[in-house]
C-alpha cells in the first residue's frame, strides 16, 4: 500500500502526465489526477491526500482559488500545496504563497526540482 497520496491538478493532459511520471519515481506513492480545480476539490473531499500539486491557469476553477479553498477548510488546511505554473511573476508567486501555498515551481518543470520539493514537503528521507 502507498505511504503517500499525491493529487496532481493540471488541465493540460501532457503536463499532467509529465508531473505524474516524474512523481512516480518516489517510493510508495499513489498519484491521483484531476483535470481542474473543481475536479481536484471533488477528489479532496472523497479522500485524504498528503500533498497537492496544482497549476494556476485552469478553466472553471483556477489553482489559486483551489489553494484558498483547501487552506480555509479545517480538515485539509495542513496539506502542503505546491503551485506549478508558467506565471513566473513575483506577484503571482506572492499571491499563491499568501493564500497558503507551501512552494512554487515555474514551468518548464525540472524533474530534480519537482522531486526535491516533494521529498522536502512529504519529509521523505
Amino acid at each position: 500500500m502507498a505511504r503517500f497520496r499525491i493529487l496532481v491538478v493540471e488541465d493540460s493532459p501532457t503536463m499532467r502526465q509529465l508531473i505524474t511520471f516524474t512523481l512516480k519515481r518516489l517510493k510508495d506513492v499513489e498519484i491521483v489526477e484531476a483535470s481542474d480545480g473543481v475536479d481536484g476539490l471533488k477528489k479532496i473531499s472523497a479522500g485524504k491526500f498528503d500533498i497537492i500539486f496544482t497549476d494556476i491557469n485552469m478553466p472553471i476553477m483556477d489553482g489559486l482559488k483551489l489553494v484558498s479553498l483547501v487552506k480555509n477548510d479545517p480538515a485539509n488546511k495542513d496539506i502542503p500545496i505546491v503551485v506549478i505554473t508558467t506565471e513566473g511573476g513575483q506577484e503571482d508567486r506572492d499571491r499563491a504563497l499568501a493564500l497558503g501555498a507551501n512552494s512554487y515551481i515555474t514551468k518548464p518543470i525540472q524533474a530534480t526540482n519537482l522531486l526535491a520539493t516533494a521529498t522536502q514537503l512529504l519529509k521523505i528521507t
